[in-house]
C-alpha cells in the first residue's frame, strides 16, 4: 500500500562526491596507501611501497619521501627512487629547498619550471617541475612527499591536489604504523621489564645486581651505555657501581663529592634530569662522567626507597637523543626496581650476619653448658677432698708436711672459687626473663632462617593463632630453641619439603599452657636413638655435635616447660613444645 496526499517523502539528495574522487587515479591510489596498514608492519616497507605508488600514479620520474626528525628537528630522506648514488639526499633543515618550505608552512607547493624557483636546491641535474605535499595529520606534520618531472609543467595543479590528499592518507597510515609498532615495543618493554624484576629480586650479590642492572637498561632503552651509581648520603659522596657497554677505561672506583658529580642534580631534586651533551666543555671536569667521546645525551634516573636516594641509574645515547616520557617511565620502573632489589640484597646480607651471630651464640651457649656441666662434675669429688684433707689432722711444729697441709688447703679453696664462679656465670639472670607474645616469638625467629628455608627448597607454614598467648621466658634462649628444631627440620629433607609449625593452648595438672607441633616431611628419626635423642653428645649425623636437642631440652625445662619426640617415621617427624603461659 502506498500512501498518498498528507505525506510526502523527498527524494535522498544526492551524494556529492569529494572533488579529488572525481580523478579516476584517486581511488586506487588511495586503496593502496590504505591497504599498507594491514599488510606490513615495518614502516620502511610501507613508505617504499607508498613512494611506489606515487611515482606511478604521477608518472613522476623521482621521488622522495623525508621524515621529520624529533631529535634533530631536520629533514631526513628515508626513501627515494629515481636519483643515482650521486643524487642521494641527505638532511634538510625548515625553510630550505622546496621541501623545506613545505613543511615549514605546512603547505603544498607547485615548481612548474624549477630553474625559474630560488627556493630549489638542485639534486638532480634534468629535474624541471617539483611539486610538494606535507604528511600532516591533527596538524601535525611528520613528513614531506617530494617528486620531481624532467619535463617543465609535468605536474599540474589537479595532480597537486591529489597529492595533498594522498599525502594526508600515508601520513595517517604511517601514524598507524608508528602507533602499532609503539605498542609492540611497549609490550616487549612491559614483558622485558617483568623479566628484569623477576632477575633482579633474586640477586642477592650485590655486584651481581647492579651489572644485571645496567645490562638490562642497556638492553630494553637500547642505550649505548649505562651506568649506577651509589650514594652515600653520611659522606656526601657517589661512588661508581657497575659501568655497561663504555668504550674506554672504566673511573675510578674511589668516592666522588656530589659537588664534583653530574648525578648530584638527580639526587638533590629526586627526579630524573636529562643532559643534551655530556661531551661539552662544561661537563668535562665532572668526575663521575665517563670518559667515552662516543656518549652524548644522559638520562640520570634516582633509585629511591621509602624517600631514601640509594644510587642513580644513568643512562647514555651515541648521538643527541631527547628521552620521550615512554623512556623516561621504563627507565624510572627499572631503577625503581634496583632499588627495591639492592635494599632486599643488603637484608639478606644482614639476615646472614644474624644466623652467624645466632650460630656463634648457640656455639658459645654449648661451651658454657659444658662449662657449668664439668664444674658440676668436679665440685662434688672437691667437696670430698676438702673432707678428707680436714680430717688427717695437725702435723707437729717444724714437720714439712704442715707446710704441704696448708698449700694443699688454700688449692683446695682456689678451685671451689673457680667452680663456683663457673656455676654463677652459666646461670641465666633471672631479669632476662619477660612477657612476650609467642607468635610473635615465633615469627621473628621464622624470619631469621627464611633464606635458609629458601635455598633448601623448604615451605614453612605457621598459621595465625586464635588468640594471643602470652608466656614469661627469656626471648634468646626460646628462639635459639626453636631456631634448633627448624634447623634440624630442614637438614631432614635434603630435597626440600614442607615444615608445619601448629600452635595451640592446653591445661595440664592445673596449669595452662602453648603447645607447639613441629612437623616435617623428613626422613624421621633413626629407631636405634628415639628412645635417646634429647642425651648430650647423641647425633643421628656425621656432621652433628648432639648437643643441639640436649640444650633445648635443659631450656625448656629451666622455663618449666618440655620438649617431647611425638611421632617420627618415613614420612616425617613431630616434635612437641610445651610452655606455661603467662
Amino acid at each position: 500500500m502506498s500512501n498518498s496526499g498528507s505525506e510526502n517523502h523527498a527524494d535522498p539528495a544526492p551524494v556529492r562526491r569529494p572533488e579529488e574522487f572525481r580523478d579516476p587515479r584517486a581511488l586506487p591510489a588511495l586503496f593502496s596507501l590504505t591497504s599498507l596498514a594491514t599488510r606490513t608492519e615495518e614502516p620502511l616497507t610501507a613508505l617504499r611501497e607508498m613512494l611506489a605508488v606515487l611515482v606511478g600514479t604521477f608518472k613522476a620520474d623521482a621521488g622522495s619521501i623525508a621524515l621529520l626528525s624529533p631529535d634533530t628537528g631536520r629533514l631526513e630522506t628515508e626513501v627515494q627512487v629515481g636519483t643515482s648514488t650521486d643524487d642521494v639526499r641527505g638532511d634538510l633543515k625548515l625553510g630550505h629547498g622546496v621541501t623545506g618550505w613545505c613543511v615549514l608552512n605546512q603547505r603544498a607547493i607547485l615548481v612548474p619550471d624549477v630553474t625559474a624557483e630560488p627556493r630549489y636546491i638542485a639534486v638532480r641535474p634534468s629535474a624541471r617541475c617539483e611539486m610538494a605535499a606535507p604528511m600532516a595529520e591533527n596538524d601535525q606534520v611528520v613528513g614531506v612527499i617530494d617528486l620531481e618531472s624532467d619535463r617543465v609543467g609535468g605536474f599540474t595543479p589537479e595532480d597537486l591536489a591529489l597529492l595533498e590528499r594522498l599525502a594526508r592518507e600515508a601520513a595517517r597510515v604511517m601514524q598507524r604504523l608508528w602507533q602499532l609498532g609503539h605498542l609492540q615495543s611497549k609490550a616487549r618493554q612491559l614483558e622485558s621489564l617483568i623479566t628484569a624484576g623477576q632477575s633482579l629480586v633474586t640477586k642477592l650479590e650485590q655486584q651481581e645486581l647492579f651489572d644485571t642492572l645496567t645490562r638490562e637498561a642497556c638492553r630494553m632503552l637500547e642505550a649505548r651505555a649505562c651506568a649506577l651509581y651509589l650514594h652515600d648520603a653520611a659522606t656526601s659522596t657517589v661512588r661508581f657501581a657497575s659501568l655497561a657497554n663504555v668504550g674506554s677505561s672504566p673511573p675510578p672506583l674511589a668516592a666522588i663529592p656530589l659537588d664534583s658529580s653530574l648525578v648530584a642534580s638527580a639526587i638533590h631534586t629526586k627526579r630524573q634530569v636529562w643532559f643534551a651533551d655530556i661531551q661539552s666543555p662544561d661537563f668535562q671536569e665532572l668526575a663521575d662522567v665517563p670518559r667515552d667521546p662516543t656518549l652524548r645525551s644522559e638520562l640520570a634516573t634516582p633509585m629511591i626507597f621509602e624517600g631514601e636516594v640509594l644510587g642513580v641509574v644513568a643512562v647514555f645515547t651515541d648521538r643527541p637523543h631527547r628521552f620521550d616520557n615512554d623512556e623516561k617511565r621504563l627507565c624510572a620502573a627499572l631503577a625503581s626496581l634496583g632499588a627495591v632489589a639492592l635494599q632486599n640484597a643488603r637484608l639478606y646480607a644482614r639476615v646472614f650476619e644474624s644466623e652467624d651471630v645466632l650460630r656463634k651464640n648457640e656455639r658459645l651457649t654449648t661451651l658454657g653448658m659444658l662449662a657449668a656441666e664439668i664444674a658440676h662434675e668436679i665440685r662434688n669429688p672437691l667437696t670430698v677432698l676438702k673432707l678428707l684433707h680436714g680430717g688427717l689432722g695437725d702435723f707437729p711444729s717444724g714437720d714439712p708436711r704442715q707446710t704441704d697441709m696448708r698449700v694443699i688447703n688454700e688449692k683446695l679453696d682456689q678451685l671451689e672459687a673457680i667452680v663456683g664462679r663457673v656455676l654463677t656465670f652459666a646461670k641465666a639472670p633471672s631479669s632476662l626473663h619477660s612477657r612476650w607474645s609467642f607468635a610473635d616469638i615465633v615469627t621473628d625467629t621464622l624470619l631469621l632462617v627464611r633464606l635458609k628455608l629458601a635455598q633448601s627448597k623448604v615451605t614453612i607454614t605457621f598459621p595465625p593463632l586464635p588468640h594471643p598467648l602470652f608466656i614469661d621466658a627469656h626471648k634468646g634462649q626460646i628462639q635459639q630453641v626453636l631456631l634448633n628444631l627448624v634447623l634440624n627440620a630442614t637438614q631432614a629433607m635434603p630435597e626440600g619439603g614442607t615444615i608445619t609449625l601448629t600452635a595451640s593452648a592446653d591445661e595440664l595438672a592445673g596449669v595452662r599452657y602453648v603447645v607447639l607441633d613441629i612437623a616435617d616431611t623428613g626422613s624421621g628419626v633413626p629407631d636405634a636413638i628415639r628412645d635417646r635423642i634429647f642425651d648430650s653428645f647423641l647425633s643421628g649425623r656425621s656432621d652433628g655435635t648432639g648437643l643441639g636437642l640436649a640444650i633445648a631440652k635443659r631450656i625448656l625445662l629451666s622455663h618449666h616447660g618440655d620438649i617431647t619426640l611425638l611421632h617420627s617415621s618415613a614420612a616425617g617427624t613431630t616434635m612437641r613444645l610445651r610452655l606455661p603461659l603467662a
